[in-house]
């Protein structure tokens, strides 16, 4: 009997659309997606959520970072259907009750962005090194952001906002 292939436990049947049930952002969602659609393109044309920037499209800027199940993860290069079951966080989930969290605030405090672009995959880059390391070092914070290219130059203010965001922690 031949082995029905899967990807966490998603029969994929032929070459048709899969239905996959996620939360994103704390919210129980579904979404039928072809077995090759990637996150980034299910968070932004099936769910609406245009935070997660596509740029390279190949896994090398670091704008589509998202968090899945605490880690970062690029959108770009992650299938929607390896997150089946899985937490899902982006930008649009970090501010609560219009208040910013504590990394979008130390952007904001340390003028982290210029153009802006590359920020809301650095902001995830930073929100899940907080996670783990809340008190993180320069090194911790370039290192956690090490895949997250930003074209104007503004690395040095990324890395005063992580630690500054870092200190002002919740």
């Amino acid at each position: 009997m031949p082995q029905v292939p899967s990807v966490n436990g998603a029969a994929l049947r032929g070459p048709g659309p899969i239905d996959i049930a996620l939360t994103v952002n704390g919210n129980a969602v579904s979404a039928r997606v072809p077995p090759r659609r990637t996150l980034l393109d299910t968070l932004r044309e099936s769910l609406g959520l245009t935070g997660s920037k596509r740029v390279c499209d190949e896994g090398t800027c670091g704008a589509c970072t998202v968090i899945v199940d605490d880690r970062p993860v690029y959108s770009c290069m992650t299938l929607a259907v390896a997150c089946e079951g899985k937490r899902v966080e982006t930008i649009e989930g970090l501010a609560k009750d219009g208040e910013l969290h504590p990394v979008q605030r130390a952007f904001v405090d340390a003028d982290a962005f210029q153009c802006g672009f590359c920020t809301p995959g650095q902001i995830m880059s930073i929100v899940a090194l907080l996670r783990a390391t809340p008190a993180p070092s320069e090194a911790d914070v370039r290192r956690a952001v090490a895949g997250n290219l930003c074209r104007c130059g503004a690395y040095p203010n990324i890395v005063a906002a992580g630690v500054s965001a870092g200190r002002r922690r919740k």
